[in-house]
């Protein structure tokens, strides 16, 4: 697989990074369901002899279920090539559930319990979570550095942060990487983020390219249905993400969407997932898109989308379908 150097480092990224969001086990408020560990291990060693080389996990992934399951993976793989990227900065209220918090004490008290989890000396890519509260990310941001000189992390990156937020922290140090969600249906980084990380060198890995796995073909009313209870895509309707399928009239919209997608895809031997991670790597700013499995089988079937390529031609009769769904969306 074709990697992809990270911004400002050394780090070599294979252009799809194994995400563990979904096997944090459906216990922790963002939960997509129970997750068996035996089962993620494997889906991970089926990553990395896919070709991926990196994985991307959380403290907040199952607060701390994801990064144990990484941790056994990596050790069973045998290799010490493999490179890990984590975050700081979302941590279990009363219930479990997460709530978003930085500040240099509790990010000292995550990366050590990340380390003791993952079984590693160090980390090679240790990210800001969420920038909130945002009086103290530049706290935050300087606690990383100090990490570094430390040798606790190798390099440090930021996740889900906006051109000011990049601005205020390159002042700072430069910024590795930044991971902002990028999809054909949520393209909002397009605008500022992705020029600037350009402009920056910056690396850019976007998770969720098949949109929380709404792009992937499989929606319809008796998916939704059938979504375990712990599945936060069930129950939270107020999250652009999923709010559209929480209505009549918007599931409507978009199963015409996905069969536009589904034909598209068709033609070209592939699925609508594969064609979704393609798009997304299509723009010159990313370095690597981050897809997860939870089952063996389903990452060897993201990756062949590395072997596809759109034209520009084939990009604006995508876009056409895609708008004409969110004019839909707009107008009500």
């Amino acid at each position: 697989m074709k990697k992809n150097l990270l911004g400002n480092s050394d780090l070599e990224l294979s252009e799809i990074g194994f995400g563990t969001w979904a096997i944090g086990g459906g216990d922790w408020g963002m939960g997509w369901g129970d997750q068996d560990e035996p089962e993620s291990v494997a889906c991970i060693l089926e990553g990395l002899e896919s070709g991926i080389n990196w994985i991307d996990t959380a403290h907040a992934y199952g607060f701390g279920v994801a990064e144990i399951a990484v941790g056994k993976a990596i050790r069973e793989y045998g290799s010490s090539d493999v490179i890990v990227a984590t975050k700081c900065g979302v941590l279990p209220e009363h219930d479990n559930k997460p709530t978003r918090f930085i500040s240099r004490k509790t990010i000292l008290e995550e990366v050590e319990g990340s380390l003791r989890r993952l079984d590693r000396d160090y980390i090679d890519l240790y990210q800001i979570h969420w920038p909130n509260p945002p009086e103290n990310l530049i706290e935050a941001w300087e606690t990383l550095q100090e990490l570094k000189k430390a040798g606790k992390i190798r390099w440090a990156g930021v996740c889900n942060c906006w051109e000011d937020n990049l601005e205020a922290l390159q002042v700072i140090a430069p910024i590795t990487s930044n991971q902002p969600m990028y999809s054909m249906l949520d393209r909002s980084i397009e605008k500022e983020v992705l020029p600037w990380c350009e402009l920056s060198n910056t690396g850019v890995l976007i998770y969720s390219p098949m949109h929380s796995g709404i792009l992937t073909g499989k929606v319809s009313r008796q998916w939704l249905d059938d979504l375990p209870s712990n599945d936060w895509r069930k129950h939270k309707v107020d999250h652009p993400v999923v709010s559209p399928l929480h209505s009549k009239d918007g599931l409507q919209d978009f199963l015409i969407l996905q069969e536009e997608l589904r034909s598209f895809a068709y033609k070209r031997s592939i699925t609508i997932g594969q064609l979704a991670v393609c798009w997304s790597l299509s723009h010159s700013g990313v370095t690597s898109a981050i897809v997860g499995a939870r089952k063996k089988g389903q990452i060897l079937e993201t990756v062949k989308a590395v072997d596809s390529t759109l034209s520009k031609d084939e990009k604006k009769e995508l876009m056409s379908y895609i708008l004409k769904f969110e004019n839909k969306q707009k107008n009500g």
